[in-house]
Order: C-alpha cells, then structure tokens, then sequence
C-alpha cells in the first residue's frame, strides 16, 4: 500500500484550494498576451508614424523648393499610385521570401530612401521618385504581415482582433501623427524630420528582426509573375471577398478628399475642417472597439453584410446641405459601421489557401489605396460639376447600390455553418 499520501497523526488535512481558477484573457488583451504580436505592434506603430511625418515633411519640403501647389499635392498622390505595381508585379515575393526577412528588407528599404531625401543634392524629381519608392514597397511589406500575423496569432479569434488592433492605431496615426509631424516642423527643418522618420523605419526593422520568429516561405513553389497574382481571383470566394474589401472604401474616401471645399462652401473655419477630417476615423476606432470587446466571434460575423450594406446611408444627410456638425455626425456614423472588417478578415483569411496567403493580403492591401486613390479622384472631378454636398450624397447613393450587389454576391458564393464559432465560410472549401 503506498504511504506517501498517509499524514502523521493528529496532523490536519491539508486545506482544499478553493480559490477560482485564473480567467483566460480574452478580447484585445488576449492579443497582446502573445510576444510576439507585442513586437509586430511596436514596429508597425514606428513604421506607421515615419510614414505619416515623412510625407507630410516632404510634402513641405518640395513646396519650400519649388512654390508649386501642384507639386506638393503631387506628393500625397504619389502615396496612391504606386500601390497597384507593388501589390501585383511585386506580391509574390510576399509568399516565396522568407517573411521576418522580407519584412525587414521593406523597413530597410524605406528608411535608405528617407535618408536619401534628406541629401540637400537631392533634386525634386528625385524626392517624387524616392517617394514613390516608399510606396511601392509598401504594399509588399503589408501583405506580408499581414500573411503572418496568421501565422503568429492563428486564423480564429486572436487574427481578428490583431487586425482590427492594427487598424485602429492606423486611423489613430492618421489623427495623431500630423499633429506630431506639425509640432516637428517647427522645431526642426523639413529635412530633419525625414531624418527622424528615416530611423523609425530602422526602428521598425530592429523591432521585427528581434521579435519575431524565422519562418519558411509559404509557397516557394508556386509560379511567378502577374498570372499567379491575379489567379488568386479566379476563385469566386475569394473573388467577392477582396471586392468588399476595395469598393466600400472607395466610396468611403468622398467626403474626406472635398473637406476642404465643404467647409468652404459652409463658411467653417479651419478648426471645423479638422473636425469634419477628423470625424470618420474617430467612428472607424469607436466601432472597431466597440465590435472587438463587446461581441463574439459569431455575432461579428453576422453583422458584416448588413453593415457593409448600410455603412454608405449616412451620406444621404449631405443631399439637405447640412452643416457642419450635422455632417460631422453623419461621419462618424459611417466609420463605425467598418466595424464590418472584423468579420471579412475572418471570412477572408478561411477562404484564401495558406501557401498563397501572402500574395493575396498583398493584393487586397494594393486594390484598398488603389481604390481610394480613384475615388478621391472621381470625387474631385464631381465637383468640379456639382455642389460638394449633391456629389457625397451621390456617392452614397451609388456605392450603397454597388456595395448591396455585392452583398448578394457573398451570400450567393457563402455557406453557412450552424454553430456558435459559425465565421460564415465553409471551412472544408478553404483549400479548394
């Protein structure tokens, strides 16, 4: 008979631990609960911020050196057009590179181009060229964290909310980071800032090459070349996945690219301009919190179609005129409805093959600035013809019509599964 659980006598019973087991953590702690999640995020807050000052310092910069209006607008548009030659010709390096490697190549890359431009040799063209250097970098290194954060944080719940984290301090940066870039600039020249900025994107680069682990390339196999880029489309899934994620923003973007005529025409002061280019990412954080802490895996994902299909509406209320406030509040009201993303990444992240992952979060990032891009274009344009209020209310009408087909479409190509972890896409199709 074993004695070891015998007690000497007269000895008390050890007393039973009655204290409740530790919670796991759940929601937007969970997330940073994972080290290297805590290291993606401090490098892409780095990144973010030398992005955001480095344009606004060259955006000044080009207009100190030549007087152009023209020009140094040119350099916010140069942001844009990039994109679609680095999320095609260049996705697929996202897939057949390691990706710790390729992600530090990208911060390597931008932080040499930054330096570059802080040479007073450096000529204007040859700011608008290293700017677009930056930019066609940069849908590459986006897909390919995106691609793995996946692998760090799984396809579930954790991938969701690491996104949508990732997200918000991207609408956070776009409030934060041009009143830290304006506050710069005074104290330091423009080239000094993009000196600044050059050493965030190494800080970023120090960042992931030290915090995340060595992983293989996903699809070393597979082909080369635009055909295998835009063969990711031919999968009607994920064909209708990738368009929510480009057309609702290319509406979205109306509003902030004829601020400054809206509040011209309203007779606002500048503070009420920064209200109004404020308002729409203030309601994109306040939704994607709100989503990511207070609903589950299921009810977000029940809530992506009606969102989607109604987040354009609030534009309606530009149709009166509105002013100001009124407009600010219809801003705010259709940020918060992109709480709808949580769900898509989940839905989209399930239906994309693993060896093409990265190639596609590539694509998707590129057709995103792409879009806006044409969008802040096409809202222009409309303009030029129409009161700014009459084109958003347009914009509303016609990107809710083209969103609402392709809400049909996703719910044509989805299956839905019963059960409390339903993400809305059949799983077992995933690989198909």
């Amino acid at each position: 008979m074993p004695t070891n659980d015998l007690k000497p006598p007269g000895e008390p019973p050890a007393p039973a631990d009655t204290r409740p087991p530790a919670a796991p953590q759940t929601g937007y702690r969970a997330v940073f609960a994972v080290r290297e999640f805590r290291y993606v995020f401090a490098a892409h807050l780095c990144s973010l911020l030398g992005v955001v000052v480095s344009e606004l310092a060259l955006t000044v910069l080009v207009y100190e050196l030549t007087r152009s209006p023209l020009l140094s607008s040119l350099t916010f548009a140069l942001g844009f057009l990039p994109y679609l030659f680095g999320g095609t010709v260049l996705a697929g390096l996202a897939d057949r590179v390691p990706p710790r490697r390729l992600l530090v190549v990208c911060d390597v890359i931008c932080a040499a181009c930054v330096a570059l431009m802080t040479v007073p040799l450096t000529p204007v063209a040859g700011l608008l060229a290293l700017r677009c250097a930056v930019a066609v970098v940069a849908p590459v290194f986006q897909g390919t964290r995106t691609a793995t954060l996946a692998d760090i944080l799984g396809e579930g719940e954790l991938f969701v909310l690491g996104r949508s984290l990732l997200r918000i301090v991207s609408q956070s940066a776009l409030l934060a980071g041009f009143a830290v870039g304006g506050v710069l600039l005074t104290a330091v020249p423009p080239r000094g800032a993009l000196g600044i900025t050059a050493g965030t994107f190494l800080g970023s680069a120090l960042l992931l090459r030290l915090g995340t682990a060595r992983r293989p390339a996903r699809g070393a196999g597979e082909r080369e070349g635009l055909r295998a880029t835009w063969g990711v489309l031919r999968d009607r899934r994920v064909r209708a996945l990738m368009l929510m994620f480009w057309v609702p923003p290319m509406f979205a973007v109306v509003p902030e690219a004829l601020a400054a005529p809206f509040a011209d025409a309203a007779g606002a002061s500048t503070a009420a301009l920064g209200l109004l280019m404020c308002a729409l990412p203030v309601g994109t954080v306040l939704g994607e919190l709100l989503a990511g802490s207070l609903l589950s895996a299921a009810a977000r994902a029940r809530i992506v179609l009606p969102l989607a299909a109604t987040g354009l509406l609030p534009f309606l209320l530009y149709a009166a005129g509105p002013g100001v406030g009124l407009a600010a509040a219809a801003l705010v009201l259709a940020g918060a409805t992109g709480a709808y993303t949580l769900g898509l990444d989940a839905w989209f992240v399930a239906a994309v093959p693993e060896e093409r992952r990265g190639r596609a979060m590539t694509l998707m990032s590129a057709g995103m600035m792409t879009s806006q891009g044409l969008g802040m274009a096409a809202a222009g344009v409309a303009a030029e013809f129409a009161a700014v209020h009459t084109v958003v209310a347009g914009a509303g009408i016609l990107g809710t019509g083209c969103v609402a087909l392709l809400v049909r479409e996703v719910r044509t190509v989805r299956t839905v599964r019963n059960g409390p972890e339903d993400d809305g896409i059949d799983r077992k199709a995933r690989r198909g």
